[in-house]
């Protein structure tokens, strides 16, 4: 199974944020979306608006556990120091995407095709396929 697979069941809406709001800002769209992270998504000068990491609710957590009440109103860019950004294709398979993030001991990854944003996958969407493709191989074994 591809990851391509797995967006075509999700919804096409992918919540992103700027590196210039605010941890609250982002918490309060997490909530509002009910998810559990966004994309960071920057200009850069060079390949214009870009997707350059993700903010969970870990680093709600962190910013908060780190400077208390005054953690909402650091601006993103404070607390993520941008490297390369680690993604995926929607053509990896789910092992592949799934090995990434042991690897870096994430839970979320953008998909990225042709330099552009399509999606974002998480380790649950890996999980519930994998239940989903066990439960199949169940019933055509019980029938």
């Amino acid at each position: 199974m591809q990851v391509g697979d797995i967006l075509r069941k999700k919804t096409a809406r992918v919540a992103t944020i700027r590196m210039n709001e605010t941890v609250g800002i982002a918490a309060q769209l997490m909530r509002a979306s009910n998810i559990s992270a966004l994309v960071i998504k920057d200009v850069v000068r060079t390949e214009g608006n870009t997707a350059v990491g993700m903010f969970t609710e870990r680093d709600v957590v962190r910013a908060i556990a780190e400077h208390g009440a005054a953690g909402v109103n650091l601006k993103i860019s404070q607390l993520i120091s941008v490297q390369e950004l680690v993604s995926c294709s929607s053509t990896d398979t789910l092992e592949h995407v799934r090995h990434v993030m042991n690897k870096n001991h994430i839970r979320h990854l953008p998909v990225i095709d042709n330099y552009g944003l399509i999606g974002v996958i998480s380790i649950r969407d890996i999980s519930t396929a994998f239940d989903d493709e066990a439960m199949a191989t169940q019933t055509v074994f019980a029938a």
